[in-house]
């Protein structure tokens, strides 16, 4: 089969590489893809959240699947044009993106439904009323931002003043733009976050590996949230007795929700959770793989991914199919100095050939670009360094020697990638 994927970050690379190896895939394109995708597919410069160039593109192509990576053009409706043509894609329709395109949407669902998360204090519009209801709030307050806002949406403030300054700077200055017109006051919950992303073709569903991301920009989850500075997966990262829980009171009530709704929901869908004292609590969807922990999934496949991807589309998902490497993986992500703020593009990299020849480490390109027969930087999360193991640590361990040789100006990277993991019990012992 003919595979177009849309996206150009390190899950895009990495569902890409994966793809190359699968018997079932002839041809792969990407749109946009970025400086180490263009050395494993066909590119094509096409703004990803460009429904209508991107339909056109794949009228061009005519590709036999398409997997959409990223949230922008599954909000902005691709899958719907899409399945209106007829064609074979991986993503849910406009109305099924919600989950992730509206938070205020997400909590009233989680809320009708009767699926654990945490209290919601309100939506507001204004900052008047915003700032009256934090008379009756709990601290730290979680304040989250409606809309898409890259990863910098959502603000846990310790106290009134930290909190009224995010509200005016998102409601009376309009920081975040358009995603940022509402915002939703919740409770904070505490524990420890877990990933744990399914594939459903609208009836079947089958489960991914578990991981935990990083957002924190520096060590010991110090500093302003961004996109992710790494993730990983392991056996023992998810206790079967948890797993079930999981499954019973939250991913098959999402689902059944859904369909009480009227939605179908056709893709992969990511389930945000915090591990409370009092169970899982759903923090947040997002209505495709996360990023980077796309990374340390795919480093653990032993299935043929285009025929899943094709299967999903089609309605025939048989969760047999998946089949996964035993130990462990993670993915560091290597970001461009000042990230998740101001940061310089266009800087060389240096070493990635002598890092491709480390047996068992992938280098997924994220924010790159090819300049001059030269790799350049591109974005604020460059690169993400990625490696299985029979262990977490010796998949750690091949990840930050394979480190050591890439070099680029401002180059920086979380040193303590999985050491929760590492210094602490599994999540739900």
């Amino acid at each position: 089969m003919n595979v177009l994927v849309i996206g150009g970050g390190g899950r895009e690379h990495a569902l890409v590489a994966k793809l190359k190896e699968s018997p079932s895939v002839n041809k792969i394109w990407c749109a946009p893809g970025n400086g180490g995708i263009a050395s494993e597919a066909e590119c094509f410069p096409v703004d990803a959240g460009d429904v209508a160039a991107l339909v056109a593109l794949a009228e061009k192509l005519s590709p036999d699947v398409t997997v959409v990576g990223p949230e922008l053009p599954l909000v902005n409706g691709i899958a719907d044009e899409f399945a209106a043509r007829n064609w074979a894609v991986v993503g849910p329709s406009r109305s099924a993106a919600r989950l992730e395109g509206s938070k205020i949407f997400t909590k009233e669902f989680l809320l009708r439904h009767g699926i654990p998360t945490a209290k919601m204090y309100g939506a507001f519009a204004s900052f008047s009323e915003a700032k009256a209801a934090l008379e009756n709030v709990s601290w730290p307050l979680v304040i989250k931002a409606d809309g898409l806002c890259a990863g910098k949406g959502v603000f846990v403030a310790p106290e009134e003043a930290s909190a009224l300054d995010f509200i005016e700077r998102v409601l009376e200055k309009g920081e975040l733009g358009e995603g940022g017109k509402r915002i939703l006051l919740e409770e904070a919950l505490v524990g420890d976050e877990l990933s744990f992303i399914i594939l459903t073709d609208g009836k079947k569903y089958a489960a991914m590996v578990p991981t935990r991301d990083h957002k924190r920009v520096f060590d010991g989850n110090k500093g302003p949230n961004t996109g992710g500075m790494g993730a990983y997966s392991s056996d023992d990262l998810l206790p079967d007795e948890l797993r079930e829980t999981i499954i019973s009171e939250i991913v098959e009530p999402t689902l059944e929700g859904l369909a009480a709704d009227g939605i179908l929901y056709r893709g992969f869908l990511y389930f945000g959770l915090m591990l409370t004292a009092a169970g899982p609590q759903v923090l947040e969807f997002n209505c495709r793989l996360g990023d980077p922990e796309t990374q340390a999934i795919v480093a653990r496949m032993d299935f043929d991914l285009g025929k899943l991807l094709q299967d999903a589309a089609h309605g025939r998902l048989n969760p047999a199919q998946l089949k996964w490497k035993p130990g462990a993986s993670a993915c560091v992500v290597l970001t461009a100095g000042g990230y998740p703020g101001k940061f310089k593009s266009g800087t060389r990299i240096d070493g990635l050939i002598g890092v491709s020849r480390d047996s068992g480490v992938n280098i997924f390109h994220a924010g790159t670009r090819l300049h001059a027969d030269e790799i350049v930087t591109n974005g604020g999360r460059v690169l993400g360094v990625t490696a299985p193991g029979p262990t977490l640590h010796e998949a750690l361990n091949r990840i930050y020697r394979a480190i050591e040789k890439i070099k680029f100006e401002g180059m920086h990277y979380r040193k303590d990638i999985g050491l929760p993991a590492q210094e602490t019990r599994a999540a739900g012992d």
